[in-house]
């Protein structure tokens, strides 16, 4: 895809002596040892470039089965090809029809390297979808979908990225991408049922979702839905020593939101943490469904460091053991 060969990407180096330190880590992933590792930093630059081209005009909001999404739906397809992932299956489009409505996840897989743990699968997902074309605005009628959710799926580029590069990761990783996350969470309905009948151990599953904008007068960088289900919380701020990580949004569980993401339709076939990671607070953004969420309204330095920041954490639960379901009251 010719837009692909406009990227430039810039490099992230692991040094000769990280390396040998990861190396290390194969026989022992104690949290000691890991805090030695450099780990690299996420690219704005190409987060900005993914949001950019997942919310310009041509792709006209995305909407599942519209033209736009299947152009997405190519660059991003691409995009893991370029980064050297391989697709989850024979190809990295997983088609779904349900009902009238006919979709593709896309879906890329890096299987881990340790002979046990790689039997079990974490998911790391964002809906790439939007809402298309609505009632118009100053003659604007795309509802670009910058924020929501490009840049939740550029996060997720921006991590499998980080992976590919240290090369470490005793757990398998699943890379989704969701289509007709707008009809009701229907991708991921989909995936996770899919993955469920053909046996795969999902442990944990971690979703990015409208991370554009930073979050105000909050002394953590980010909030995870759910918050009580798991101690995830808990390990995304342990494994970071500079910074308060995520936090509960009193808001986010007023509003239920753990039901309303893809991470929703994992719990309910796995059980397992799965939970999702935002920084729309009700006050940050105010173009939530409108023509209003363009590209100018992000901030890709800020959603590399939610990226870099949550990524000690994540680190920690692709390799080791400690992630947990919380008993609650109700269950």
């Amino acid at each position: 895809m010719k837009k692909l060969l406009l990227l430039s990407i810039t490099a992230v180096f692991i040094s000769c002596g990280t390396a040998k330190r990861i190396d290390a880590l194969g026989t022992s992933t104690s949290t000691t040892q890991k805090k030695r590792v450099a780990l690299p930093s996420s690219n704005p630059t190409q987060i900005a470039i993914d949001v950019q081209y997942l919310a310009s005009d041509e792709l006209k909001g995305r909407e599942t089965g519209s033209e736009g999404i299947e152009l997405a739906a190519t660059y991003l397809a691409e995009r893991f090809e370029q980064m050297g992932i391989q697709p989850y299956g024979q190809n990295y489009r997983q088609p779904f029809t349900v009902n009238d409505l006919s979709g593709n996840n896309i879906v890329a897989i890096i299987p881990g390297s340790d002979k046990d743990l790689m039997k079990e699968v974490v998911v790391i997902g964002a809906h790439y979808d939007h809402i298309g074309m609505i009632q118009a605005v100053a003659g604007d009628s795309i509802a670009n979908g910058a924020n929501d959710n490009a840049t939740g799926t550029a996060s997720v580029m921006a991590v499998a990225d980080l992976f590919k590069r240290l090369d470490f990761n005793r757990r398998t990783i699943v890379f989704a991408l969701f289509s007709a996350e707008e009809k009701g969470l229907v991708g991921s309905r989909q995936l996770a049922a899919q993955m469920k009948a053909a046996g795969e151990n999902v442990v944990a599953m971690i979703n990015f979702e409208m991370t554009g904008t930073p979050m105000v007068n909050r002394e953590y960088l980010a909030y995870l839905t759910g918050y009580d289900t798991s101690n995830m919380g808990e390990i995304l701020n342990r494994e970071n020593e500079n910074r308060i990580v995520t936090g509960k949004l009193e808001a986010a569980a007023q509003m239920n939101l753990f039901m309303r993401s893809d991470n929703y339709a994992f719990y309910q076939e796995f059980k397992v943490p799965s939970q999702t990671i935002s920084t729309f607070d009700f006050t940050n953004f105010e173009h939530y469904h409108q023509v209003g969420d363009e590209i100018s309204g992000v901030d890709a330095q800020h959603m590399a460091k939610v990226v870099d920041a949550t990524l000690p954490g994540i680190l920690f639960i692709v390799n080791e053991n400690g992630l947990k379901m919380n008993a609650l009251p109700n269950e």
